[in-house]
């Protein structure tokens, strides 16, 4: 008995077997307890190696199998040894295998399903956040359709140049007056393909809602870190809609209306219907809550400080032209690969200089990039320069003009305050603050304007302003944002 008891001790599923009170009925024949034990041992020997599985006792396979070998010739015996004593009872013998068989079957369920889940959650790819979006906003602008056409293509060429690794490039373009579509570029199989991700009916671009439902989409289609955003159209600077629609009795030929010229941009379109405010679209960018890394005119005359302090506060970095853009727009071909990742603007505006200077149909140019974060303090130096002087009207001509009206509305903002300011301190003080608001520039010898043609350019300081101004058409500058911050 003592021996017995001994070997129990060293089985591990030992209380398994004395929690069952087997009673053996003498009629049976030990013929049936023999065919029994295996049966039962085989489901002891299933369930104790799953017990070592999941306790990884065993060093190595070899040692798990010889253990579970002895353990299964062990009980064996003490099982045979046990039942010759007792009384045997099958139908309870039966009950407590099922019992043990149910029990052991929803353990192997349970760790294959847990081997699915876990292999299933290893091959699923991580997903990885896009860094960039390069949203490309053409809204309808009348007779520069076929100008934007070729800005996309000249922009598929810099995609297969298979430069896109966490950018993306989506594009909303206009087709007609009240028909829109948005859409992806993306580097496949050795080429740019297009995939159209919304088209839309009577779009309200115009709007800051119908701006901010826009850039919404954009959200949705390009979840990313930054977002920077190419504004191609005609162009007129900070001049407002209303202005425009009053012009009609005030006798001025706009620049787009010159015909057998080469043609340049208007921001918004030609009729006042398709046009946008400056302050709608920076509401329309806030109400989106976004606030872009950089902010690309492909227009005219947006390269002035009063679009600059306008939207401050929903761009890092504002690109435009001083004076009016060729029908063509911006080199994207050549620029394009500065625009995307991490942003080169020293590069945009080399490489738009290296373009323009041999445009064959005009070779004239001018762009620069306003640091949007350094204009409050150019607005506090400015402010101090009006409050102790008043510039002389008579200085007006000899004020560096950068576009074709008459009178002139954009001047150059660096030769303004040169001519406005005697105090040579203060204005190298400014000087010093404007090279920081306005980091990079180029320009060609001569800006071109559909009125006037060539002029010459004598002094450039990247960006304009229309404070000495007398054209009706900047009568509204004192209700500018920067004229307040200044005046």
């Amino acid at each position: 008995m003592d021996n017995l008891q001994s070997s129990q001790k060293s089985v591990s599923l030992q209380c398994v077997f004395h929690s069952i009170r087997f009673k053996v009925n003498k009629g049976w024949s030990k013929a049936l307890l023999l065919f029994l034990c295996p049966y039962v041992s085989y489901w002891t020997f299933v369930y104790s190696r799953i017990t070592l599985f999941f306790s990884r006792f065993a060093v190595t396979l070899e040692k798990d199998t010889f253990r579970l070998y002895s353990e299964y010739i062990n009980q064996k015996v003490l099982f045979l040894r046990y039942i010759s004593r007792s009384n045997f009872n099958p139908d309870k013998t039966m009950k407590t295998e099922r019992k043990y068989h149910h029990l052991i079957k929803s353990v192997i369920i349970v760790l294959f399903l847990s081997f699915g889940m876990t292999s299933c959650e290893k091959e699923e790819p991580v997903p990885v956040p896009t860094e960039q979006t390069v949203f490309m906003y053409l809204p309808w602008s009348d007779n520069l359709t076929s100008n934007f056409y070729q800005n996309i293509s000249d922009l598929e060429s810099v995609v297969e140049k298979n430069i896109l690794k966490d950018e993306r490039i989506i594009i909303f373009m206009c087709t007609t007056a009240t028909k829109a579509t948005l859409f992806e570029l993306a580097y496949e199989n050795g080429k740019s393909v297009r995939k159209t991700l919304k088209n839309y009916t009577d779009p309200a671009y115009t709007t800051a809602e119908g701006i901010t439902s826009i850039l919404n989409d954009v959200q949705r289609y390009s979840p990313t870190k930054r977002y920077s955003m190419v504004i191609g159209c005609h162009g007129m600077g900070w001049i407002p809609v209303s202005n425009s629609k009053s012009r009609s009795g005030l006798r001025t030929k706009m620049h787009w209306e010159y015909e057998n010229v080469p043609m340049t941009r208007y921001f918004g379109g030609l009729n006042a219907q398709y046009q946008t405010d400056i302050t709608t679209l920076a509401k329309g960018i806030s109400n989106a809550g976004l606030k872009m890394e950089y902010i690309l005119f492909d227009d005219c005359y947006m390269s002035s400080i009063e679009v600059a302090y306008d939207l401050k506060d929903v761009t890092d970095y504002l690109i435009g032209s001083t004076s009016e853009v060729m029908a063509y727009g911006m080199p994207y071909a050549e620029i394009g690969q500065y625009l995307i990742g991490k942003v080169d603007y020293a590069s945009i505006c080399d490489g738009f200089y290296s373009f323009y200077s041999n445009y064959s149909e005009m070779p004239c140019g001018t762009i620069a990039v306003t640091d949007c974060s350094e204009l409050d303090n150019l607005a506090t130096i400015m402010k101090e320069i009006n409050h102790r002087y008043t510039f002389d009207p008579s200085l007006t001509s000899s004020l560096q003009r950068l576009d074709g009206y008459y009178p002139v509305i954009f001047f150059d903002y660096g030769d303004y305050v040169s001519k406005l300011c005697p105090d040579e301190t203060l204005v190298a003080q400014f000087n010093e603050q404007l090279n920081r608001t306005v980091p990079f520039k180029r320009n060609t010898e001569y800006f071109y304007s559909m009125s006037r043609g060539q002029v010459k350019i004598n002094t450039f300081s990247g960006i304009t302003i229309s404070d000495p101004s007398t054209h009706s058409l900047a009568s509204k500058k004192e209700e500018t944002a920067w004229y307040a911050a200044t005046h």
